[in-house]
């Protein structure tokens, strides 16, 4: 099983393993949970004051109604799925038990890096807002069980995204996500260090691993949501006869999924960027539809699988990446636009979003991604200039 890393908030909950041992046998965690919460002495027959005894018996009997109201009803809010709107729960759950609940958006940060940059938090946070009824769970390679992280965490942006109510961060553990797929072998034979392009080949794996297992929506962490994607099983065109795998989406256990690891492996080259993501899924996607040009704004659909317009996802081409950190005489409006990709692959100079700089990634992070502004951009330049002003 999938391990655990509860984001604890000052004087509540610790970063915890998800299970406790008792006599050296491994138990579940609800042996922390059910103590004895009504402690009394126990009460002597008492001739002179019976009306006090059944007062007594009658409180007691309160209380544990009370108790065991509150386990049932915690309980139900897991099962219908409600368990977002209850802080304190989440911190309880694995990410096999959050993503058995279906219909994940996922996020992979497959870097050691363990502070979020700006354009991953306003990612994330879009996303939970956009899709509130969804867990939205961003999977971090640099984050280790033994990781002590809270929400005082000196990095900000991990306490920013900790803090909202449906996101979850957790490890990204591969040699369990790899478990019963294709993909294990492979993983098992490759030498990471001797990869070209290992941070992005791991990715492309991982997401598909993730995603034929458990289903869902898996996102590129430069990806901004602006709208719900009404389509359950989808890819999305880069550019006509062509599919990126920065977004897409199917229910677990879909039969492309798993041909798409199995022509991974057998097709395998890490030193072609974008084999075993983009040219994937494109190469895949061929063999079972005839691809043609998309004509103004329609999608397009093979089989079970729409293949949606380069509009939903990518109004602005990988050419004109820097666009988005322009500023525009009339801002567009993205009517037929799911999400945004910012195309950061392309933005070798790091471009970024500066406050009163009134361009289009600017204006996009103020209406999806609020709190990630104020805190990540607004606030961030603040301290800043207080900074230099001390030292000055």
């Amino acid at each position: 099983m999938l391990q655990a890393v509860w984001v604890s908030s000052p004087g509540r909950w610790t970063l915890r393993e998800p299970a406790c041992h008792r006599g050296g046998k491994q138990t579940s965690w609800k042996c922390r949970f059910v103590r004895t919460i009504i402690q009394h002495p126990c009460q002597r027959h008492d001739t002179k004051r019976p009306g006090k005894v059944r007062m007594l018996k009658k409180i007691q009997i309160c209380l544990c109604f009370f108790f065991v109201s509150g386990i049932l009803y915690e309980i139900s809010l897991l099962s219908s799925c409600f368990f977002s709107y209850v802080p304190m729960s989440k911190h309880f759950l694995t990410p096999e038990q959050v993503l058995n609940l279906g219909k994940s958006i996922i996020f992979l940060e497959t870097t050691e890096r363990l502070e979020p940059p700006p354009l991953v938090s306003c990612s994330v946070e879009s996303a939970a807002r956009i899709y509130q009824d969804r867990p939205i769970i961003l999977f971090m390679k640099g984050l280790t069980n033994d990781t002590a992280l809270d929400l005082n965490s000196s990095y900000a942006a991990f306490s920013l995204l900790s803090s909202m109510k449906n996101v979850f961060i957790f490890p990204l553990q591969m040699e369990i996500v790899f478990q019963e797929t294709p993909l294990l072998q492979w993983y098992n034979q490759v030498v990471p260090e001797q990869e070209k392009n290992w941070v992005h080949v791991s990715s492309d794996a991982s997401r598909l691993a993730l995603i034929w297992k458990y289903g869902g929506i898996y996102m590129d962490t430069d990806v901004i949501s602006i709208r719900p994607i009404p389509e359950e099983s989808f890819l999305a065109a880069q550019k006509s006869r062509f599919s990126s795998n920065g977004i897409f989406g199917f229910p677990a256990h879909h039969k492309f999924i798993w041909d798409c690891m199995e022509n991974f492996v057998l097709k395998y080259n890490g030193n072609i960027w974008g084999n075993q993501g983009p040219f994937l899924m494109t190469r895949m996607l061929k063999t079972i539809c005839n691809l043609t040009d998309f004509k103004g704004t329609e999608d397009h659909r093979c089989q079970n699988i729409s293949f949606l317009n380069p509009q939903r996802f990518y109004p602005i081409p990988y050419p004109a990446w820097g666009r988005y950190y322009q500023v525009w005489d009339k801002s567009p409006n993205f009517n037929h636009s799911y999400a945004l990709h910012l195309w950061n692959f392309m933005n070798h100079n790091r471009k970024a979003v500066v406050a009163g700089s009134n361009t289009l990634a600017e204006k996009l992070y103020k209406a999806y991604c609020p709190t990630t502004y104020e805190d990540l951009i607004q606030n961030a330049e603040l301290r800043d200039f207080t900074r230099s002003e001390d030292v000055a």
